[in-house]
This record gives C-alpha cells, structure tokens and sequence, in this order.
C-alpha cells in the first residue's frame, strides 16, 4: 500500500546487549538460531501487505546492511523496497542520531517527497507479531493524529517501560517514563473493565505500556518533529508534551511481546523458544518471520540425547552429546560427550572442513564450536567460538557481574563474544 510508509529505528547502539553487540549494532543480533532481530519488524511489515521499509541505521551497521541487501528484495513492477539510511553528514546537520525523533527527522526529505498518508514507525530489537493492518484501522477510525500500540501489563513489569493513561474513548491524556514509586504509578491504574470491554482480559494486568510502535499522521508528524525546541526523542519528549494539544491515541495489544534489550531478557526469551509451547512460536503458519535463504544442508545428529531443544541447520552433534534446553545457531559443531545447559550456541558463519580441524589439533587451536567433553550451563556463546576439550562454563561462584577478555558475565550468564577462543581444561 502506496499510503503506508514503514520506518525502522535500526542504529542503537544496543550498551545493555554488550558483548553481543560488540561487533554489531542490536538490530543484527541472531535470534532463534537463523534469524536477526531485524527480521521481526520487517517480516511484520510484510505480513501486514506494507512492503515500502526504511531502515534507519548508525552503529557498526555494516553486517546489518548485509543482511539486508541478501534478503529482502522485491520484484521491479511492485514498487517494494527495503531500503537503509544510513545515519549521514547533511547541509541541515551534520551529527549522529540523537534519539528516536531526532532519528526520523534527519530523514526528513524521504517523509516528505514520499506519497504516503501514514507512516509507521517501529524499533528494530523487539519480539513480536502483530498485524499493523488492524492498527491502522484504530488509527483511521479515531482520527488520531498519533497512535500507539500500547501492551496491559502488571505492576511488577512496569518499572522499564513507558506506561500511558487514557480517557473513556482511548485518547492519552498522561505519562510517565519507566515508573519507580508507587505514587507515580498510582494515577495510572486502568480499571479491568476498560480493558475486558475491549475484548482482552485483563488477569491483574491493569497498566497500559507502550509498545514503541506508532502510526503517524504524515502531516503530524512532519509538524511535530519541526515544533521548537526541537525534541530528539518520540517517548520522553514528543508524546508527554504534545498529548494535550495532539489526538495521540492507543491501540490495545494482547500477543506475546518482548524488548529483548538485555543479556537477560535475550537469554530468556532464546530459551523459552525451545519449550514445547514457545510463547512465539517461528513455526506458525500466521505470520511467517522471513530471514536470509543460506541454502545449508539439514542438521546431523549421532547418538546423542536432545531434551527441549533447537537445532538449526547444518549442524552436527557427535556421539554422547546431551544437550537439553537449549538453542543451536546456525553450522553449530557440539564434540563427543559436551553437555550443554540452558544455553544459547550462535553458530559459526562457515564450515570447518576435516583437513583444517587437523591443522588446528597441530597448532593447539580447539575447532568450532564445543570441544569434546565441554560441560556448558547457563551461557552465551557468540558467533565462530572454539570452546576446547573439557572446557567447563558453569560460574559455580555465581558472579553476577564480571569483564575479561575471553568472557563476560551479565546477571549471572556467561556471555563468549564473537570469534573468542577457549583453551582446552579451561574452567569459567
């Protein structure tokens, strides 16, 4: 549709993922084995028939824009496109995105010379599925000049969020910024009612959160990214000054939605894709998540014992391995004998053949991925890791918090970046 404009915020530099996004922006961080992050808001996009996507880009963007341009490409007689801008020097400016709203209005000659009436506007490291069709049509039907899809939530998950209050129609009329007091909280409470009536139940969840999804009127927003002083950011800035003199409505969202901005939330999200009902599910035939075709050949497995798991393709897992609750990335390599824990395997980005793992074993190099007899719980392993023989992952001192070269600890997992060796006997 000509109308709808798509716009991805794609340039965070993603500080809380770290050492995930040492190499990459967040964005490009693999999710569920085969994917990025980036392919949840464009497969999104897709599937709701909006094929015309901006992708705003800045940090260490460059393995994103690959991705990118191997992917998503439309046929010439359909007027789709997925495009990147590139954060750039300009006549109006010349300095790097300042936040969302200052993201958008360095762009501002692709809003305006674009045929569109509304545009979309969506963050590039979330986990969801959702039909931005029937958003649009909320939108359309208040009027709104700005609508946001907004999430119910309960008091315990409120504290990282924006959380919006509404009248009786849906017009936002306050917010706050990531709540931390119960009396900031307070006038915030939406009545179970409100909610049900709308067709959702509400189960204790009586706060409305915004999703960082927006529909704008083109018109609004060109006038509200130009209104001085000008503001660099949409949720801390834009929307808390211009609800009472804006429509800025909200659409009520009840599917599985999750910011995976942190090592934390990344791991538990990962790892509640291998449960036997995954709360997203990529094997859903509603709303297909597209990703980049690599033509790889299917997963090998030789008496080894699987419990709750993802393998993706091209992996192989030698004899006596156990790996249980777990996620293998893609060209995963698992020795005899690993064990392998509530973990998260990238994978590696090519395949290692018998003749250079024989060199290596000359060298003392240990080969992709997980060494023979590795024990690993409760980890990270980034892209093209060697983890040696006997190695063992297990931060039995329970270390919350911790920096080397060769690992780092986030909220008690143990995250190895991309490309790190682990000699063999080494105990983390």
């Amino acid at each position: 549709m000509r109308s709808v404009l798509c716009l991805i915020l794609g340039g965070g530099r993603g500080q809380r993922l770290y050492p995930l996004t040492k190499l990459r922006s967040k964005p490009a961080v693999p999710v569920a084995g085969k994917y990025r992050l980036i392919d949840i808001p464009i497969s999104n996009c897709i599937n709701s028939g909006y094929n015309r996507i901006y992708v705003l880009t800045q940090y260490l963007s460059v393995s994103l824009h690959k991705h990118i341009a191997q992917t998503y490409k439309f046929d010439m007689f359909g007027n789709g496109f997925v495009e990147i801008l590139a954060a750039q020097q300009t006549n109006e400016g010349s300095h790097w995105y300042q936040g969302t709203a200052d993201a958008i209005r360095q762009n501002y000659r692709q809003i305006i010379q674009d045929p569109c009436q509304d545009c979309i506007i969506l963050a590039g490291d979330q986990l969801y599925r959702m039909d931005f069709g029937e958003m649009l049509t909320t939108h359309h039907k208040s009027d709104a000049d700005v609508t946001l899809a907004v999430l119910p939530v309960g008091s315990d998950t409120v504290g990282g969020l924006g959380i919006v209050r509404t009248n009786e129609e849906g017009r936002i009329v306050g917010f706050v910024e990531k709540p931390q007091t119960a009396e900031q909280l307070k006038p915030f409470y939406v009545e179970s009612d409100w909610i049900e009536k709308r067709g959702i139940r509400c189960n204790g969840r009586n706060y409305l959160a915004s999703m960082g999804i927006y529909i704008f009127k083109k018109q609004a927003l060109l006038e509200m990214l130009d209104t001085k002083p000008l503001a660099t950011d949409f949720g801390k800035e834009i929307f808390p000054r211009d609800y009472p003199t804006r429509r800025i409505n909200v659409h009520l969202f009840d599917g599985y939605w999750e910011d995976v901005g942190t090592i934390k939330s990344y791991h538990e999200a990962s790892l509640a894709l291998a449960s036997e009902k995954p709360p997203f599910d990529f094997h859903s035939a509603q709303g297909i998540i597209f990703t980049r075709m690599r033509f790889l050949p299917p997963s090998r497995i030789m008496e080894a014992e699987l419990k709750s798991c993802m393998i993706s393709d091209g992996s192989v897992i030698l004899p006596g391995a156990k790996i249980e609750h777990s996620l293998l990335g893609v060209r995963s390599r698992v020795g005899r004998n690993a064990i392998i824990k509530d973990s998260v395997i990238i994978g590696s980005d090519r395949f290692e053949s018998d003749a250079e793992r024989e060199v290596n074993r000359r060298k003392g190099i240990p080969d992709f991925n997980i060494g023979d007899g590795a024990i690993i719980h409760r980890a990270i392993l980034d892209k093209d890791c060697r983890i040696g023989r006997n190695v063992k992952i297990l931060n039995e001192k329970e270390i919350m918090e911790f920096d080397s070269e060769l690992y780092s600890i986030r909220d008690g997992i143990v995250v190895v970046p991309r490309g790190s060796i682990i000699p063999d006997g080494t105990v983390i």
